[in-house]
């Protein structure tokens, strides 16, 4: 929102309205000339803020890509070792069971 440079009517009485005017117009591209080139600085600070951020979310992506790959890894590795503890488990409690069947077939 641009703002527009006012003098007093003493200034403009005291140089005269063309000159005044003059001042009032430099002023107000001073003004304008520091207002994009503070827009322009805004913009490339945001770009800057905006590609580092990105930058930081992908490094964080690879981090729990990583992390989440040896998480997997554990569980099946843990996962095997718990179907193989189970078929232990089933011989130790069914063999017996199967032997004893057998047992009285042939005895019967």
């Amino acid at each position: 929102m641009p703002v527009t440079a006012k003098l007093s009517r003493k200034f403009y009485g005291a140089l005269g309205d063309e000159v005044a005017n003059e001042l009032v117009e430099w002023f107000n591209q001073v003004d304008a000339t520091y207002r994009a080139d503070l827009r322009k600085l805004n913009e490339l600070n945001f770009a800057r803020f905006d590609a580092k951020l990105e930058q930081r979310f992908a490094q964080q992506d690879a981090k729990w890509e990583q992390r989440f790959a040896q998480l997997r890894t554990e569980f099946h590795r843990e996962l095997g070792s718990a179907k193989a503890e189970l078929i232990k488990w089933a011989f130790v409690f069914w063999v017996p069971t199967a032997l004893g069947v057998i047992g009285l077939y042939f005895k019967g």
